[in-house]
């Protein structure tokens, strides 16, 4: 029988652009790469050279401080660049891709009839071990730790969010499959909305079945941790993307590294929002295509809009991503009066517009942060939109301020970036939460190695 957590505190922001359930082709790309950014923690050792030839699930690069953690090639082909940034580090690495995909075998096995260092070990030798993270300090995960629990969160309750359900039809035996060989590695911990009906989220079996009715972020993997089996310092736990259980699900079934995902395309700035299907590295111009309304001031983002990053149609599909979205940028706005209009179709969480009158309303929200960073206000709006037995504001002070003993007495180690999300949004001082979380946990995970 499932657990139901009903949480009061958090904030959903309707947004103009929510994908239709339809779907559309993207053709297949002659060019995909994958980033070492998209997985925190990993300092990234190439072991490829340009003109090599990989077959898709071979390694492009892997984990300097732990070998056996590989990242796979999504697509077979030819290596065709390795770019850098300043002090040479590995931004992305390119791969020219096959007319024809070819999969590096790695035997079709079923993880009923093995046990967990096994199912660890095909993981590692596929090189999607990376793809799990783990708390504390919210990085990707290393094979030597053993987690209490391996959590999964389906519920996607971010503004423009790729709803896990449409992307599970078709993938329910992987999924299912991803879930079993977990849960031979550690006891695993699936959350789902109270609104989620599919039978593969709702019936699953030797799996502890939790669900979250509430607002935004209840869909968070770390909101959802705390609720369950709150984190301390001296506790492991591995948190795992629904998308990556699929990967890992096919990896059993058929013994090979199969990286396509479905994706929201979203936003105001999105013609005909829908849902498509691509391989993870896919280049941002040719999901987008000609479904921009326009290019000049339009933000682009690899993600959604309060998590992701800013790219450019030059970037490509993250590891994690699992929508692309597109919304005014606001540099060309001009307001007559400014704030001291009604301003009906602005969103206000403080109710300053007339908006608060109308909650089921549709915003078109730009990328502007309407005022300039500040000092810190101790008001009490973290606490609003953070469903967590922490104190957000004191612990954001405490990180700022280099306190590593506060931080750890306020809850540091129960948290990752994305849970800051929300309140980065209606944060009244304008500070970049997420990246003060990102450094502090940066800086604690150094001091404790």
């Amino acid at each position: 029988m499932a657990n139901v957590f009903k949480l009061r505190k958090g904030l959903n922001i309707n947004l103009v652009g929510k994908a239709s359930e339809e779907k559309f082709a993207v053709k297949p790309s002659a060019e995909y790469a994958l980033s070492p950014s998209d997985f925190p923690g990993v300092t990234p050792k190439v072991c490829v050279k340009e003109g090599d030839r990989v077959l898709a699930g071979e390694p492009l690069f892997y984990n300097k401080a732990c070998p056996d953690v590989r990242f796979a090639s999504p697509v077979s082909g030819t290596v065709s660049a390795i770019v850098r940034g300043e002090r040479r580090k590995v931004l992305f690495v390119k791969v020219t891709a096959d007319a024809q995909q070819q999969y590096h075998d790695f035997g079709k096995t079923d993880p009923a009839q093995m046990d967990g260092e096994s199912v660890k070990n095909k993981i590692l030798e596929a090189g999607l071990f990376g793809f799990i993270n783990q708390l504390p300090y919210a990085v990707s995960t290393l094979p030597s730790t053993q987690p209490k629990g391996i959590f999964v969160s389906a519920l996607r309750d971010m503004p423009l969010a790729c709803d896990f359900e449409v992307e599970l039809k078709g993938n329910e035996q992987a999924f299912t499959t991803g879930l079993k060989a977990l849960s031979r590695i550690a006891p695993v911990h699936l959350g789902v909305g109270a609104r989620q009906t599919a039978p593969t989220l709702t019936e699953v079996k030797d799996i502890d079945l939790n669900v979250f009715d509430g607002p935004c972020p209840a869909g968070n993997v770390g909101v959802q941790i705390n609720h369950i089996e709150p984190m301390n310092k001296n506790r492991i736990v591995w948190t795992v993307d629904p998308t990556t259980v699929i990967f890992i699900g096919r990896l059993f079934l058929t013994g090979k590294v199969d990286m396509t995902r479905t994706i929201a395309v979203a936003g105001s700035q999105v013609k005909d929002p829908a849902y498509t299907d691509v391989v993870v590295g896919t280049p941002l111009k040719d999901i987008l295509g000609d479904r921009l309304k326009a290019t000049d001031h339009v933000r682009l983002i690899n993600g959604n809009p309060l998590t992701g990053r800013k790219d450019t149609l030059e970037g490509y599909l993250g590891a994690h991503t699992s929508e692309v979205t597109a919304i005014p940028e606001g540099d060309n706005a001009d307001e007559v009066l400014g704030w001291i209009m009604p301003r009906t179709r602005q969103f206000s969480v403080s109710r300053s517009y007339l908006s608060w009158l109308m909650p089921h309303r549709q915003y078109d929200l730009d990328a502007r942060i309407k005022g300039g960073e500040r000092h810190m206000i101790m008001s009490g709006e973290y606490d609003k939109v953070l469903p967590m037995d922490i104190y957000g504001e004191y612990l954001i002070k405490a990180i700022i301020a280099g306190d590593i003993d506060k931080q750890e007495q306020l809850g540091i180690y129960e948290v990752a970036p994305e849970d800051f999300a929300l309140a980065e949004f209606v944060d009244s001082s304008k500070l970049p939460l997420q990246q003060i979380v990102r450094e502090g946990l940066d800086t604690l995970r150094k001091e404790n190695a």
